[in-house]
């Protein structure tokens, strides 16, 4: 080939490639009456997502958790708390046989000196705290660490074991506060955002959900308590007792409690009203007065009426598959005094229907001390009415 035909096909291909680039440039290079009578369209992928820049600030990252986190957190503070335990000398040593052989040198109990850690959060800016009784059990002063590092010695107002609430005060000034909430307003499935100290991890933050409401004491394990709890898949450990339970707007609902050492996946809260009543009876008089009938009762169904009925020892017949059923009545308590007998069920409580032991509990604990409460139950087919005045709740029972 020669030097003119090489040269000649080199043009060519430029001529070619420059006439494509005009042909795409021209459909590019529009003039501005042309651009202003195309359709505007977007591609709906594109119209999905907002144009953001490529390097978001700190603040474009936070959310409704990390606001309510930021906005409580100062107000959570670590509780630690110690107790003197001591063992007490066998009663095999305490014998005679042994006083004589080992004299003066019998063995003395050894005091202990036990530690704990929880959490709590400040209800006033004076330092009025609230946490869990179980928490500063057997102490009159705590050590109380805020966030910001500033420690102080808590003195202990009161505590409820009924509750498991209790209270403590500190001496401070212009103190960060909570803001409480309503849990009577919860739905199962909103979110739930748990601040504490679990494991001795100090500021921790957990979020979940609330994943039901209403459980009784005896659903949670701990029939001695007259709490409802709020239960959350939020992780409530040993050492979140007493922290703060949240909403999504950062509002306290509840008061976290590490009950159950075998809930793996659930965590359970005291509802926020009940901590408040509680709590300003322990500020008030250092203790709270719980309503008490003297009753020990069971929710019936149909197997246990089954069992009652083919009990020869109880000598009672019953119809009912629902209500709840007396099992025991203790002698000279308000409800003996009131009439209630062995048998009895119980089907409305201040004139409310009640179907389980725990309905009734709520009833009787909302009730007032000395005022007359009405009861309705059954009794041998028939209806029974009965008006019973509660007392406190004794600190010991027969």
């Amino acid at each position: 080939m020669s030097q003119f035909t090489q040269k000649l096909g080199i043009y060519l291909t430029l001529l070619a490639l420059g006439g494509g680039a005009g042909f795409v440039g021209n459909r590019y290079l529009l003039t501005n009456q042309q651009r202003d009578r195309l359709p505007r369209v977007l591609p709906a992928a594109l119209q999905s997502f907002p144009v953001q820049s490529a390097s978001p600030t700190v603040e474009g990252n936070i959310n409704f958790i990390a606001e309510a986190v930021r906005a409580v957190g100062p107000a959570v503070v670590r509780i630690d708390a110690s107790r003197q335990v001591s063992q007490e000398i066998p009663e095999s040593f305490q014998h005679p046989f042994f006083r004589r052989f080992f004299g003066d040198e019998v063995p003395i109990p050894k005091r202990q000196l036990e530690r704990g850690t929880g959490s709590g959060f400040i209800l006033s800016s004076d330092g009025s705290l609230i946490t869990n009784a179980h928490v500063v059990e057997g102490a009159d002063k705590v050590k109380v660490t805020l966030k910001d590092g500033q420690v102080f010695e808590g003195e202990v107002l009161g505590s409820d074991s009924v509750t498991d609430i209790a209270v403590i005060k500190i001496n401070g000034r212009d103190l960060p506060t909570v803001e409480l909430g309503k849990a009577e307003n919860l739905t199962p499935g909103e979110w739930a955002i748990a601040i504490g100290n679990p494991l001795g991890l100090d500021n921790t933050v957990t979020v979940g959900i609330i994943s039901a409401l209403g459980r009784s004491s005896s659903q949670v394990g701990v029939p001695d308590k007259r709490v409802s709890f709020i239960q959350t898949d939020a992780a409530i450990n040993p050492g979140n007792s007493g922290g703060p339970l949240l909403n999504a707007q950062g509002q306290v609902i509840g008061i976290n409690t590490a009950i159950r050492a075998d809930a793996q996946g659930l965590g359970f809260a005291i509802p926020i009203e009940t901590a408040e009543r509680i709590a300003s009876q322990l500020f008030a008089k250092g203790k709270v007065d719980h309503p008490y009938l003297g009753i020990q009762m069971m929710t019936l169904n149909s197997e246990l009426r089954k069992q009652i009925n083919e009990d020869a020892d109880l000598n009672v017949n019953i119809d009912e598959d629902r209500g709840v059923i007396v099992m025991r009545v203790v002698p000279n308590s308000p409800a003996d005094r009131a009439g209630f007998q062995t048998g009895d069920v119980i089907v409305k409580v201040g004139g409310k229907n009640v179907v389980t032991a725990g309905d009734v509990q709520q009833q009787v604990e909302a009730s007032v001390i000395g005022d007359v409460l009405a009861v309705e139950v059954k009794r041998e087919s028939k209806t029974v009415a009965i008006a019973v005045r509660p007392g406190a709740f004794p600190d010991k029972i027969d």
